[in-house]
């Protein structure tokens, strides 16, 4: 009896208000009681009570009959674990409480690389960083957020100069058919002509540009417009190939839909926040880099296949026409070997809905058909729980809502606010969805499309540095689809941009994920191939080439811990995107 006494005095002295397992039949209240769960860490789950009344969420506090004996039991989520509880209760098991006068348990749950059970990606089209985000840093400092982010020189902190280009040489005007043709003149006798002017970047009104051509000579001249086999990246022809092409497809009257920017200024030609504020609130407050690129200097369809198989196996231009598909392996085919779930959700329509994407330049997609839905399918995957792990959103290359620019100053098109309203729709649909909290959301642009860059590409990755490696040892050759007037097609000409060992331009990103860091910059050099290390590092398949297999994890811009945005900015907070920019081509700004 003595025994009993105290083992009966340690439960009455626990807490006045509180009486765990065990002390549960010694104290009697008569009042109802008020038990309120708090959800903590960088996990999620749930709690439940017995007697049923907790739910939690969203109903995370009940109040209890008097004399009630309520058991709590935690349930992490797919891929989080339950850390344990605090408050009235410690430990990892069962919370059985008994409060007198109220009481209040929390629940932590924990959060891995194993928690992100679905990876989306998008991939945008033709535009490049310092063109959609050369402003970032003014942004970010107008708003008082933290951290440097290398945009466009006058923009930084500390500022610099003015970001310009040698521009054509006014004694060389544009001239058209039966006229002798005179290209735009930059360089004269090995040098950049004296007479050339400089034209200095300049923030663009019209949401619509004529197309720069980002394609293989192109890269190479604005790399160097002196010598594009250069080992030296003076980043100096931008202006030079954006001239070239309105002035060579312009030369025969007719012959080409219309376009005037004859001595390329539209290539310096930048955004702010005032044409695309919801991707400038998104890159400031979620995560970003302003040391991402394209895989290869080239344009859309070689850097695309990097995106789908880490190789364009030695292609710097599209497919042609009747050529047969590609059998190398993908990073889907390397899911599906290893039962992983994935899905392609297809902004256009029409024909086959594999023919409107990237991977449809595979074989491998012929016989996946059931993979590929119409990208209305996305909203209605993210409410019910049905997104598959791996999943890729085509941005819509012939509806108009893959921000590519255009060329016929006739029918202005190319509308980027349209663009970025539809990814924008997507975005805000699953921040409010069931499936934000174990989801990650890489949004970037395929190759900078032509305009203006300070920085190179790049012949080293990842930190540490490592060499940009060749993904297969296939290098550009006339013998695959090199022309013979290419840069780099004479093996007796070369330079190092000449093989697959550089990065392509600079390009967007922004990931977007409950476990986003906030206001995070990375300043570590990646390609967007990137992106297949990261899908292959979370479900554990091997990297398809050597390219892949050295960038980054991009777990640098997870925050498993803390969860930074496990409650998503609420919908009043993000900026509306606009639609309304005026859109004309024949003028510039």
């Amino acid at each position: 009896m003595r025994k009993f006494a105290r083992v009966s005095l340690a439960c009455v002295t626990i807490s006045a208000a509180l009486f765990l397992a065990g002390c549960q039949g010694l104290v009697h209240s008569s009042a109802p009681f008020t038990l309120s769960v708090t959800l903590a860490g960088g996990g999620s789950g749930t709690v439940v009570s017995n007697p049923s009344a907790i739910n939690c969420p969203p109903t995370c506090s009940a109040t209890f009959q008097p004399g009630s004996q309520v058991a709590l039991t935690a349930t992490p989520d797919t891929g989080f674990t339950f850390t344990g509880w605090s408050g009235a209760c410690t430990g990892t098991g069962s919370c059985n409480v008994n409060p007198d006068n109220g009481a209040s348990v929390t629940a932590t749950f924990g959060a891995s690389l194993q928690s992100v059970n679905h990876i989306v990606f998008m991939v945008q089209e033709n535009r490049g960083l310092n063109h959609y985000f050369g402003a970032l840093q003014q942004y970010r400092t107008q708003k008082g957020i933290p951290g440097t982010f290398d945009g466009l020189p006058q923009f930084n902190s500390p500022g610099g100069a003015t970001a310009s280009n040698p521009g054509c040489d006014p004694a060389f005007p544009f001239q058209p058919s039966p006229a002798a043709f005179n290209d735009c003149v930059t360089v004269v006798n090995g040098a950049i002509d004296p007479n050339s002017p400089q034209v200095a970047s300049q923030k663009l009104i019209t949401q619509c540009v004529e197309n720069p051509s980002p394609s293989w000579n192109e890269s190479h001249v604005d790399w160097n417009v002196v010598d594009p086999l250069s080992a030296a990246a003076t980043m100096d022809g931008f202006v030079h190939t954006a001239a070239h092409d309105v002035r060579e497809t312009q030369y025969i009257p007719g012959s080409n839909p219309p376009e005037s920017d004859y001595d390329g200024v539209r290539a310096m030609g930048y955004y702010d926040q005032d044409v695309l504020p919801y991707y400038y609130f998104m890159a400031s407050n979620f995560a970003t880099s302003d040391r991402w690129f394209s895989p290869v200097m080239t344009r859309t369809q070689p850097n695309r296949e990097y995106l789908m198989a880490a190789t364009s196996l030695g292609h710097v231009y599209p497919p042609v026409s009747g050529a047969p598909q590609f059998t190398n392996k993908t990073i889907f085919e390397q899911l599906n070997d290893n039962n992983i779930s994935w899905r392609i959700y297809v902004s256009d329509s029409g024909g086959s809905l594999q023919s409107h994407t990237e991977l449809g330049m595979y074989t491998f997609a012929n016989s996946q058909g059931a993979n590929f839905v119409p990208a209305s399918q996305f909203m209605t995957d993210i409410q019910n729980g049905t997104l598959p792990a791996v999943a890729e959103i085509d941005p819509g290359f012939e509806s108009g809502t893959d921000e590519h620019a255009e060329q016929d100053d006739s029918h202005p098109g190319g509308k980027i606010q349209v663009g970025a309203k539809y990814v924008s729709s997507l975005i805000n649909a699953l921040m409010q969805s069931p499936s934000w909290k174990d989801t990650v959301f890489v949004l970037t642009w395929d190759e900078g499309g032509g305009f203006y860059d300070h920085v190179p590409p790049q012949s080293e990755v990842n930190d540490p540095p490592q060499p940009e490696p060749n993904p297969d040892g296939i290098k550009p050759s006339v013998s695959i689809d090199l022309g013979a007037n290419d840069i780099c097609s004479d093996p007796s000409k070369t330079g190092p941009t000449c093989d697959f060992v550089y990065t392509g331009y600079r390009v967007p990103l922004i990931v977007i994920s409950p476990f986003s860091k906030k206001n995070y910059v990375s300043h570590t050099v990646a390609d967007y191939t990137a992106i297949l290390k990261f899908i292959e590092t979370r479900f554990n398949v091997p990297s398809l080439t050597q390219r892949d297999a050295a960038q980054m994890d991009m777990t640098e811009f997870l925050d498993f811990v803390n969860a930074p945005w496990k409650t998503p900015p609420t919908p009043l907070s993000i900026p509306t995107q606009p639609t309304s920019a005026p859109c004309y081509m024949d003028h510039l700004p």
